[in-house]
């Protein structure tokens, strides 16, 4: 059994110590690929994730500026992320998106910045993974007007109406260690609707751990148990979302894409 781990945060201290004992229990459960979120702590720096794209095979990555982070971004940013989105390992943008939870920058400064980023994936012919928390109507229609490409709604954690919402529209859902917590049953509604075709597995590691590690560091070896009973869920086996998971994945994030050649990873400057 392969499994795609679509989403996870392996930059910065959490991980320092024992990178490589990581990514071996990760091979062992059978994550044989990894997208690696490049937000990292925002501008300046914003190639963290093709830092460990570019050692470890496994590694994909994606670059973009979280909405935490998006009170940060001047216009060299851009041109940074520009940049950085035609490296060969890059195969997303993103996250990136909307989060009024703890509106660690403006709200109108993150619609702004979403925005101009949308633009900048759409450049690079890049999918994008969505971050949105306490801000789905506002998500979905800044989509609707200016996103026409294919994305993923990364830790989806919203009822089935919502499921029905991002599915008309054309997006994946990927589902997390939300799903298996005991008051998760919106989740587990949702993700019973999602068509074998738009649906992601993820960890969003190191956060979010499934039972039975739920509070403790999350890591890739531990999407095997979400599988597990994301095949519960839909009354399906670990193999088959394993095998429709890694397809969806492939198919969306390394097709060949439109983009310039890369000439190399900017200082942030």
């Amino acid at each position: 059994m392969e499994i795609v781990d679509s989403h996870c945060h392996l930059d910065g201290e959490k991980f320092a110590g024992d990178l490589d004992a990581v990514l071996e229990r990760a091979a062992r459960a059978g994550v044989t690929r990894i997208l690696c979120i490049g937000t990292g702590d925002g501008p300046p720096q914003l190639d963290c994730a093709i830092r460990l794209a570019e050692r470890y095979e496994q590694i994909s990555a994606t670059v973009g500026v979280h909405p935490h982070e998006a009170a940060k971004v001047t216009p060299q940013t851009i041109d940074h992320l520009r940049e950085l989105g035609r490296h060969p390992k890059v195969v997303a943008f993103g996250e990136i998106g909307l989060d009024y939870h703890y509106d660690f920058s403006p709200r109108d400064v993150q619609r702004e910045v979403f925005l101009a980023q949308l633009d900048l994936a759409k450049e690079l012919d890049l999918p994008i993974t969505i971050h949105t928390r306490e801000a789905w109507e506002d998500t979905l229609s800044i989509l609707r007007d200016r996103w026409q490409g294919p994305g993923i709604f990364h830790c989806f954690t919203g009822d089935a109406a919502q499921a029905e919402e991002a599915l008309a529209l054309g997006y994946h859902l990927a589902f997390g260690g939300v799903l298996t917590f005991r008051t998760a049953e919106n989740v587990r509604e949702a993700a019973r609707i999602v068509p074998d075709d738009r649906l992601l597995v993820e960890t969003d590691a190191p956060y979010l751990a499934p039972l039975p590690w739920r509070g403790k560091r999350n890591e890739p070896s531990f999407l095997a148990e979400t599988v597990r009973r994301l095949a519960e869920v839909r009354q399906t086996t670990p193999e088959h979302i394993a095998a429709v998971t890694t397809a969806n994945f492939e198919q969306l994030c390394l097709r060949p894409r439109n983009t310039t050649r890369y000439t190399g990873v900017s200082d942030g400057n």
